[in-house]
């Protein structure tokens, strides 16, 4: 392992107790992640929660009442089922963050039984997918040779149902088990899939894909047995919308939704209806739109933003929901009408912080905060930017946000080019120049924040994780006049050794994302990379890596530093053991304090 200058975590991070206390109730609060249900048991449930200082898999049985934690791991764990009947609970056993594992079983009760291998004969690998009937099971699987898709009929051999050397991920199993769909990419661009229906004894029954650049996803069958309609998004008028496509006569009905910005689903249990999540310049709402009439109708909902919704058997709506200034909750809307909590883990409740307010820039939209009492006048400032590419901030609540208003700076998120919920061409313009097309909407948005006021020119710091530390380190060696400093969470640094070690579905990605492969288009990797430009860094940067992070691996990091190191540069690094960021509370105070603190340090 390559040694380099190792960032310090301070203890205190504020001098005053309140603000110390402040920032830390934040991250350390309990909190829970909407409750799944089983299709045919609905009082068995199974939520994730921090509740323990590690994100774990819990299960509720409502009847009764009683919350039972699942698993405990050092790591944690964040992939979770439940079989129909809610006799087993499913979750996903990786080593240490690396997501390279196998799915496990175990009763929902709690008989004090070992998880065992849910289906022995599936090799370990990166999960593409579940589907658990009360006969069928079907398990995707990611490996370097591609995705395999696996199925077991009443707890027998798992036999290959499909195999492709492309990326492809299961997408839904049918109500009856009979039908299986799949979205791969065998035609080469997994950012735009196609579909495939097969039956469970392995024919095609069905096959849609709408051309080069314009994606199809499954989103679910139809919740009734015998109807086996599939619920589709795709992007055939430049933004997300959905059809319902009925597999058997080969008919689809396209939902017409006349909204702004684009639109998700699920389903009503009786399939009469379809439960719309309608995102709008980082926003949602909720609708209910009825599938024999069109009608539309307005679910009354906080201001903010959803994050996961779904119906129950009786109709109740329950999602979970947080604005910038308002910490998440589980909260559900009756039939009735009612709005209320649901869920509301014991424990402290974390503390409220500051409002975003929207800027547009042109056509570029980003969402400020500035800390609440501060002067007028430009503050230095934090520009955060989102990973993915194919994400966005949006109006919810951030403790991690929180700290660095705390801590006396601005705060803005910039939904760049590349970012979703803006259509499909401002989503797909980054394609074959990705990185620094989505820094041309950053500079234009610094630009503003300097013209305005707003920010401090020489206190202005880049900031992000996964995608957005990528971004971090480019914009450092190909903007290095705007940046005071930098931090970068499990950055992609060296894009031609990330391709390398890279799980395969990211490598998939990059090849639809640059146009090829890096033998392929060498030229574009090395313009897109941030090694290419460490010489031309001026500001100190602090790098967080996971030593077991398969999507932005060690070694390509640790290159970049090298360089660093080589010429003198001032750097330090946060490593720790995990993967691509970590479920454990201490760890990512322990981060925050870090980035936060070499921050204030370097600017003075």
């Amino acid at each position: 392992m390559t040694t380099h200058p190792t960032a310090p975590v301070p203890d205190p991070l504020f001098p005053d107790p309140e603000a110390e206390a402040r920032w830390r109730d934040r991250f350390t609060a309990p909190r829970v992640s909407l409750p799944q249900w089983a299709e045919d048991a609905p009082d068995r449930n199974l939520y994730l929660s921090n509740s323990s200082g590690v994100w774990e898999v819990y299960a509720w049985d409502r009847s009764s009442d009683e919350h039972r934690k699942v698993t405990d791991r050092p790591n944690g764990t964040s992939h979770c089922a439940l079989s129909p009947d809610g006799e087993r609970i499913w979750w996903f056993s990786d080593t240490d963050g690396d997501e390279f594992g196998v799915w496990v079983t175990e009763p929902f009760t709690a008989t004090g039984d070992k998880a065992e291998p849910a289906v022995p004969d599936v090799p370990a690998a990166y999960p593409a997918g579940l589907g658990i009937g009360a006969e069928v099971v079907v398990v995707g699987a990611s490996t370097d040779d591609g995705t395999t898709v696996y199925l077991s009929r009443a707890g027998g051999p798992a036999e290959v149902l499909y195999q492709h050397a492309n990326d492809a991920g299961l997408g839904a199993l049918s109500k009856d088990e009979t039908l299986v769909a799949i979205a791969h990419s065998e035609h080469g661009d997994n950012r735009h899939t196609a579909l495939r229906v097969l039956t469970t004894a392995g024919e095609t029954a069905a096959e849609k894909w709408d051309g080069p650049g314009k994606g199809l996803d499954a989103i679910a069958f139809s919740p009734v047995r015998g109807d086996n309609r599939l619920l589709v998004m795709h992007e055939r008028r430049g933004r997300e919308e959905l059809l319902v496509w009925d597999v058997a006569s080969g008919s689809e009905t396209e939902v017409v939704v006349d909204l702004p910005g684009e639109i998700s689903a699920d389903w009503y249990p009786e399939a009469d209806a379809l439960l719309v999540v309608h995102t709008f310049r980082a926003r949602n709402t909720l609708h209910r739109y009825d599938l024999a009439t069109g009608a539309l109708t307005a679910l009354e909902t906080p201001h903010g933003s959803v994050g996961s919704v779904g119906v129950r058997p009786d109709g109740a709506v329950e999602y979970s929901w947080s604005s910038a200034a308002r910490p998440g909750v589980v909260r559900v809307l009756t039939a009735s009408g009612k709005d209320e909590v649901l869920l509301s883990p014991a424990g402290h409740r974390p503390p409220p912080s500051a409002e975003l307010r929207d800027v547009f820039v042109g056509d570029v939209h980003a969402l400020v905060a500035r800390p609440e009492g501060a002067p007028d006048g430009p503050l230095p400032t934090v520009f955060s930017l989102h990973g993915g590419p194919h994400a966005a901030d949006e109006d919810r609540f951030s403790a991690y946000r929180a700290v660095w208003l705390d801590a006396g700076f601005a705060v803005v998120h910039v939904n760049y080019r590349g970012s979703t919920g803006y259509g499909s061409a401002w989503r797909d313009a980054i394609e074959g120049r990705p990185g620094l097309t989505e820094l041309e909407d950053v500079a234009a948005v610094h630009d503003w924040a300097v013209r305005e006021g707003f920010a401090d020119p020489a206190r202005c710091v880049v900031n992000g994780a996964s995608w957005g530390g990528y971004l971090s380190l480019l914009a450092l060696g190909t903007q290095p006049e705007r940046w005071a400093a930098g931090v970068a969470g499990v950055p992609v640094a060296d894009y031609l050794a990330a391709y390398e070690d890279e799980m395969e579905p990211l490598r998939a990605f990059d090849r639809a994302l640059f146009g090829g492969s890096p033998q392929e288009v060498p030229e574009r990797y090395r313009l897109c990379s941030p090694l290419t430009y460490v010489d031309e860094v001026r500001a100190p940067v602090l790098v967080l890596a996971g030593e077991n992070d398969p999507r932005c691996p060690i070694r390509q990091i640790d290159n970049y530093l090298d360089r660093l190191a080589a010429r003198g540069a001032e750097y330090e690094v946060y490593r720790y053991d995990a993967g691509h960021g970590s479920l454990v509370v201490a760890e990512t105070i322990a981060q925050t304090a870090a980035e936060v603190d070499f921050v204030r340090r370097r600017l003075g």
